[in-house]
């Protein structure tokens, strides 16, 4: 196991502390920037494919 989706996680929470303090509006904040980090280390790591989620199908 690598730490790269735990880091990326670790990197969005503190975005997200960072960018705002207190309150609900800054709990979903934090929540939404931890999810993006996890996903792109995730993606760093290769065991996610975003570029699937974000291309069209015809």
């Amino acid at each position: 196991m690598t730490v790269w989706p735990i880091a990326g996680l670790g990197f969005g929470t503190v975005l997200g502390l960072a960018a705002g303090f207190g309150g609900f509006g800054a709990f979903l904040l934090v929540l939404v920037l931890g999810v993006a980090g996890f996903l792109a280390g995730r993606a760093f790591e290769g065991e996610v494919d975003l570029a699937a989620l974000f291309t069209r199908r015809d």
